[in-house]
């Protein structure tokens, strides 16, 4: 059974990589391991290792730190139920599709992007 904090440093990992733009290979190469490795720890199958996540934080130019930041409440209780668990918001930046558009919009010149914000808002007042 996965502990809930290794699930939840698996998907800090995940998600500083997708925001570096880097994949899963290039991340293990790095660190110097097998990239069935890196999915292992972003799914919270494997355990990372202190010095393992000395390295990957080294390599994704953060700090050991912010692999648990924003840890819920309940991440130290793995026996809660379901329905108390499913209460938790999700953090919308962990979506893979999520970044990807955050990514995109900052690649558009700014006087757009201004444009396309502006565009956003008037159409979530409509919704």
């Amino acid at each position: 059974m996965t502990h809930p904090v290794d699930v939840h440093v698996g998907k800090r990992i995940r998600h500083r990589r997708w925001l570096v733009g880097m994949t899963q290979q290039q991340l293990a190469e790095k660190v110097g391991i097998k990239f069935q490795q890196i999915q292992k720890y972003e799914t919270g199958a494997n355990r990372v290792s202190a010095s393992r996540l000395w390295d990957i934080s080294d390599t994704l130019g953060v700090e050991i730190s912010f692999f648990f930041g924003d840890m819920p409440d309940d991440v130290d209780s793995p026996n809660k139920d379901s329905a108390q668990k499913s209460a938790m918001p999700a953090d919308v930046m962990i979506d893979k599709e999520a970044l990807e558009l955050v990514r995109t919009y900052y690649a558009i010149p700014e006087n757009q992007r201004r444009r396309l914000f502006d565009l956003a808002r008037v159409l979530s007042d409509v919704a």
